[in-house]
């Protein structure tokens, strides 16, 4: 296989992503297959080592997924650094806060493409959505950058982003399939059972090579004595069904072209506690199908690199959640669409690797309970990046320039440095600028999503201005064979946050029950907010059978009009994880969290209230029966560890001691 410098980019310390782009369904052809556990290429979209790359970057690779059971993103990534799992509904769902931002400042992209149905079912919902909308069996690795990207990846990106690298066709014949079964032992009911199937090689020997990757999940409803209201669920009905699969047609030595499908369908059931209203026990049913089409052409020229691409995302929801069912007299259907083209060009000039791309976006909407009328948005973007050294340091300066039709245009810059003083030992830190326009739901006046029980609406407020962030992180690294460590200190600073109004619940004696001050809210733009903290992270290999690591994530959060904490940013959070070979064929590791106090919005008392810390503890063990076939089991929350009364009483309910058990079997 050609190097880079063969293929004319002289490039020393890292490779364009075009390069490895187009590099891996050539990767199956070689001798020695590509190894690119330790590339990281989405802080720059050029290959970077974890060590090099201008930004705080994690990566997630498959042997770690494999270890622990993982049913979503927000499983996998949640021992990481800087990341927060936060309940966003009262019965289960979850969103990924990093660094104290929330999910809707996170992006989200597969391969470097964005996944999005937000403006389908709005904010916490849509990301849990999203978050399952990839089946765990198609991951190669994940890589987490904590910190604004938007110089690069425009709006959504301004805490950072989280980017699947999928499993790639292979010329080799390759198979496997796995199981996994997860039994609740405190509550009610909850078992899972979770099966996949993986087949990949060459239609046509090193020239047409494809995949299949199928998933399945069913996952009963968890019920708890912790609920506050009896028959209401913990963790809601999921089941879902999965099929992503790509083919890569090698054209010659220069070019390749990928095309890749997938179809999901993921249907959600709970009850949900709405005491103090008309209705005290709601039945919320959502079902989403989403299909998703991608083509994408490689080119490696003398020189040069590049890629152009399109992307289809169509996302369908039937949304009978009982509530606005019966006040609006029809279920929901809504349907949103993503189109995405891309281009982008990397090239060596001297010393210096400069990328050049654009990207045009368009987001359909239909939605018959929330949105007056159909609504098309689109947004342009055209962005310049440039790396180059000056002896032991590397610099990257970048910035994008987005135009959306309705907020007008942002420019977006970024700058980076990272400082060699040894080949193991780095000097990191930068500076940069990001936005994020606020989505139709938030701006499109006719848009109403029922609150307060039913008892009000939001609407959107075409009024608002674009968040915008000055972001800075300066800090240390170090990495060689046995040791890896690093802090990183991060300063945020957010101007016009958009936050939701909220109101208080009154007894009316007329009715007998609360009723809201005000029917109608709306959305609007907080002066300022500031998120500041560190980062510590180590890893430590005591031998070869044994290995611990360790982070502690520390957060100060504030409203800059009020001078108060803002909601669910934990102080603290810390993990603990010791990775060991008992004997050739067993492998075990034990998990240790802990989540420091927050503040809980009780809606009840229209207020935010403090909820203490919490402790989870999760043990594992795999075990390699033959070179083909391994057993995995373990347990979650060994300590059976509860949240307090607060956490409580807005039914925000850790789950319960829990036991897994599976195999797999790959050929």
């Amino acid at each position: 296989m050609k190097t880079a410098t063969d293929r004319g980019i002289s490039r020393p310390r890292h490779l364009s992503l075009t390069v490895l782009a187009s590099l891996l369904p050539f990767a199956a052809l070689a001798n020695d297959p590509v190894a690119l556990e330790q590339q990281v290429i989405t802080a720059t979209q050029t290959a970077h080592s974890e060590l090099s790359a201008p930004a705080s970057v994690s990566v997630v690779t498959r042997e770690e997924l494999e270890k622990r059971p993982v049913y979503n993103l927000a499983d996998a990534v949640k021992y990481l650094p800087g990341v927060h799992l936060n309940p966003s509904s009262t019965y289960g769902r979850q969103e990924i806060k990093i660094r104290g931002l929330d999910s809707d400042y996170t992006l989200l992209l597969v391969n470097g493409r964005r996944i999005n149905s937000r403006d389908a079912l709005t904010s916490n919902y849509a990301n849990d959505f999203d978050l399952s909308a990839i089946p765990m069996a198609a991951v190669e690795r994940i890589e987490v950058i904590r910190g604004p990207m938007t110089s690069l990846y425009g709006a959504d990106a301004m805490g950072g982003v989280i980017n699947v690298i999928l499993r790639q066709p292979t010329n080799q014949t390759e198979a496997g399939v796995a199981y996994s079964y997860e039994h609740p032992t405190e509550g009610d009911s909850g078992d899972s059972h979770k099966t996949s199937a993986y087949l990949s090689g060459a239609l046509v020997e090193d020239k047409l090579l494809g995949n299949l990757i199928l998933d399945t999940t069913d996952q009963a409803a968890w019920q708890s004595n912790q609920l506050r209201l009896a028959g209401t669920d913990a963790a809601e009905k999921r089941q879902n069904v999965s099929a992503m699969g790509t083919l890569s047609w090698i054209l010659d030595e220069r070019q390749s072209v990928d095309l890749d499908m997938s179809y999901r369908e993921d249907d959600r059931k709970a009850r949900w506690n709405n005491a103090g209203a008309p209705q005290p026990l709601t039945t919320n049913v959502q079902e989403m199908d989403r299909w998703t089409l991608g083509l994408t052409h490689n080119g490696r020229w003398e020189g040069f690199n590049t890629r152009l691409r399109y992307y289809y995302e169509d996302v369908e929801l039937m949304d009978d959640s009982q509530l606005m069912t019966n006040m609006r007299g029809a279920k929901g259907d809504v349907n949103q669409t993503n189109h995405t083209v891309d281009g982008q060009v990397s090239a060596s000039l001297g010393n210096q690797l400069v990328t050049l791309g654009s990207e045009f976006r368009r987001t359909e909407l239909t939605h018959n309970q929330n949105l007056g009328a159909d609504t098309e948005v689109d947004q342009k973007a055209i962005y310049l990046q440039d790396e180059f050294s000056l002896g032991d340091l590397d610099v990257t300066l970048g910035g994008r320039w987005d135009h959306h039709e309705t907020f007008g245009s942002e420019f977006s810059p970024r700058a980076y440095g990272v400082y060699n003083l040894t080949d193991n030992w780095v000097l990191k830190g930068g500076a940069g600028k990001a936005f994020k326009a606020p989505s139709i739901s938030q701006a499109d006046a006719s848009y109403g999503v029922l609150a307060c029980r039913g008892l009000c609406a939001v609407y959107g407020n075409p009024n608002l201005k674009p968040e915008t962030s000055t972001s800075y992180e300066f800090g240390t690294q170090y990495q060689d064979e046995r040791l890896e460590a690093g802090v990183m200190f991060f300063h945020n600073d957010i101007d016009d946050l958009i936050v939701t109004e909220t109101t208080r619940l009154v007894f009316n004696p007329v009715l007998g029950r609360p009723v809201p001050l005000r029917s109608e809210l709306s959305y609007y733009n907080l002066s300022k907010a500031r998120i500041k903290g560190y980062e510590l992270q180590g890893r430590y290999h005591l031998n070869e059978g044994l290995s611990v690591r360790a982070n502690y994530t520390y957060s100060d959060s504030e409203d800059r009009e009020t001078g108060d904490e803002l909601d669910y940013t934990p102080k603290h959070v810390g993990n603990i994880g010791f990775d060991w070979r008992a004997l050739p064929q067993l492998d075990l590791n034990l998990d240790y969290q802990y989540t420091g106090s927050q503040m809980v919005y009780v809606p009840a008392l229209a207020n935010s209230e403090r909820s203490d810390a919490f402790h989870t503890v999760g043990i594992g063990a795999r075990f390699h029966a033959t070179n083909e076939l391994t057993f995995n089991a373990g347990m979650n929350n060994l300590t059976n560890e509860k949240r307090d009364e607060v956490a409580q009483s807005v039914d925000h309910i850790l789950m319960g001691r829990t036991l897994f058990v599976g195999f797999s079997y790959d050929i």
